[in-house]
């Protein structure tokens, strides 16, 4: 295992952590990796939460100090079948120009307006020549740009190019990099930059494919998976962070796929991957009930990444199963759990 300096001194702005007013649910949340989605609201100073249960999802908006002030539910669209579909996962993407709450189900794809009230646009998944023992279903959603890509249980990932406004959303291309269902998707902004790698997708077998975004997607290499599955996957700066079922996270270059951090990071499976991007600070959560928040950088003299522990923090008697920061410096993150009718809050101290 690489691991970083011991020897470097603590970051001064990296501080521990407090448990704050939680939010209450009115269910919990299913037993799913990356069931939660977070999006912060600093002008109308609000924050959003959106939690997956069975066939619908939990949307709720809350005040700074955890007081909920209104919540919404959402159900997967029927499509075709006898039972109603479950859903896979919930995420806000923010576009450059607008925000779209996406949601993921057995049947389809739904895209809303940001507060769930309006649904945008409808893409019904075809089972084709699937045989009825497969799962179909669809599952890791990023915005990139103007488009949103959406994994599939193929192992395709469907992109779609957004509108500045309105419900003309078109299916603009497939890509085509994974054998093994789809498990989660990551970008960054390109900032115009060429042959920048700004989005990695990843997938059961563990494998990543790193992608240029574009009005074509271009396939820039694939890092082999080693028989685990990687459920979260992260991307800063062009360093891939890819946390894995048997608990380890590794560090990967996004240009070269060379590996450059392992950590044996958690005990179980990661379930959730989160990044702070003003800070580079990499949030972890496992079903080994810990979340764990490092602090990665690149060293100024050999250009390789670094990481250091910041923080641990036990959430007792509880299946993690999402986890996010609530804003971009890292100051605080939400947790949500298994069987737990309740969002999780903590904030530096």
């Amino acid at each position: 295992m690489v691991a970083a300096d011991s020897e470097r001194p603590k970051d001064p702005a990296v501080r521990m952590f407090r448990r704050e007013r939680s939010v209450p649910l009115r269910g919990s949340a299913a037993a799913l990796c990356n069931n939660l989605s977070v999006l912060q609201l600093p002008a109308r100073n609000l924050m959003h939460f959106a939690v997956v249960h069975g066939p619908s999802a939990q949307l709720l908006s809350a005040a700074p100090e955890g007081v909920p002030l209104a919540q919404r539910q959402l159900h997967a669209k029927e499509g075709a079948g006898v039972s109603p579909p479950l859903i896979t996962q919930v995420h806000w993407c923010v576009l450059p120009f607008r925000v779209l709450l996406v949601l993921t189900s057995h049947r389809g794809i739904q895209m809303y307006e940001s507060d769930g009230s309006i649904m945008v646009y409808w893409h019904a998944l075809d089972s084709g020549d699937t045989s009825s023992v497969q799962a179909v279903f669809a599952r890791g959603i990023a915005a990139s740009g103007h488009f949103i890509c959406v994994g599939t249980w193929t192992g395709r990932v469907l992109v779609f190019d957004i509108p500045a406004k309105g419900p003309n959303i078109v299916l603009s291309e497939e890509l085509a990099g994974h054998q093994t269902a789809v498990t989660d998707i990551a970008t960054e902004p390109a900032q115009g930059q060429d042959s920048v790698a700004d989005m990695v997708t990843a997938d059961d077998s563990g494998l990543l494919c790193v992608w240029r975004s574009g009005s074509e997607f271009t396939l820039l290499t694939r890092i082999p998976g080693f028989g685990i599955p990687c459920p979260s996957v992260q991307l800063w700066q062009g360093i891939i962070a890819a946390g894995y079922g048997n608990g380890q996270i590794r560090l990967y270059e996004a240009t070269t796929g060379t590996l450059h951090v392992q950590i044996n990071a958690h005990a179980r499976a990661i379930c959730a991957l989160d990044l702070a991007p003003e800070v580079g600070k990499l949030l972890s959560a496992a079903e080994d009930t810990f979340v764990h928040i490092w602090k990665l950088r690149r060293s100024p003299e050999s250009g390789y990444i670094e990481v250091e522990h910041c923080h641990g923090e036990c959430v007792s008697d509880i299946q993690v199963c999402g986890a996010r920061f609530c804003d971009p410096s890292g100051s605080s993150f939400a947790v949500t759990g298994y069987d737990l009718a309740e969002i999780l809050r903590y904030s530096s101290v």
